[in-house]
């Protein structure tokens, strides 16, 4: 079975961009790591604005309460990959993705590809002395609820795998935010499931920032990465793709 080590990464360091642009810029990553130009790559994302990220294959109308997203100040985006509604807001939430060739995963399934490509947080969190778990196919848990859900897309023999974790979390935002329990008002598209929020805070006196701190340390320990800040080209690729496609409202209300 093939492990992190097994790949020389490169992490970028954190960025605070808008919803669309940080979208935007995993199609560019995935995109630059399939066609050889980047190695395999890690991030933690910095969001500069309060989002509601839909998943791919979800329908605007039946996932998001538009009225209580505008008086709370929510940008509406969606991703590439599939899964449910995430909350994100600047300084609450940790955000990393994994951007590798399929190799990595390869002859797993795609449920324990999600925890092979999350276990090195699990291990972590464990060792900080929160008692994290994971839940199939593709909750972090405390025992309390669910601390973070991660998703996918693959394309061109590469995976690009994502993870939102609540690390300060109001969980009232889930009810007034996402329609769940709701009735649907179109018959298809993924719906975001009822789960009960347990935000990392919780379990830990460890800041936001020491939290990522100790993630970075723990990921260079199973395996070779260097740092390279990110590049203006490829930002201003990914701004350009914001701008013609994850900030259309063609992209975000595409399942209407």
């Amino acid at each position: 079975m093939a492990e992190l080590a097994d790949l020389e990464w490169e992490l970028l360091p954190f960025v605070a961009l808008p919803a669309h642009v940080q979208l935007a810029l995993e199609e560019v990553l995935l995109d630059q790591v399939a066609r050889g130009e980047r190695p395999p790559t890690f991030r933690f994302w910095e969001w500069s604005e309060r989002a509601l990220v839909l998943g791919s294959h979800q329908v605007l109308a039946n996932e998001v309460d538009r009225e209580q997203a505008d008086v709370l100040g929510f940008t509406l985006a969606r991703r590439m990959s599939g899964g449910g509604t995430m909350i994100v807001e600047p300084e609450r939430s940790i955000t990393y993705g994994i951007y590798a060739p399929d190799r990595l995963v390869a002859g797993m399934s795609f449920a324990a590809s999600f925890a092979f490509l999350d276990r090195w947080v699990v291990d972590c969190l464990c060792a900080l002395g929160v008692p994290a778990g994971y839940r199939p196919v593709n909750d972090l848990i405390s025992p309390q609820g669910k601390m973070g859900g991660a998703a996918q897309a693959r394309r061109r023999r590469t995976v690009l795998h994502h993870t939102a974790i609540a690390y300060e979390m109001d969980p009232t935002l889930v009810r007034r935010l996402i329609r769940i329990g709701r009735e649907a008002v179109a018959s298809r598209g993924v719906r975001s499931a009822e789960k009960e929020v347990s935000p990392l805070a919780r379990w830990t006196s460890l800041s936001r920032a020491e939290v990522v701190d100790r993630l970075t340390e723990w990921f260079g320990r199973l395996a070779v990465v260097r740092t390279r800040e990110l590049d203006e080209e490829t930002l201003s690729v990914a701004r350009l793709l914001a701008a013609r496609k994850y900030a259309t409202w063609e992209w975000v209300d595409r399942l209407s």
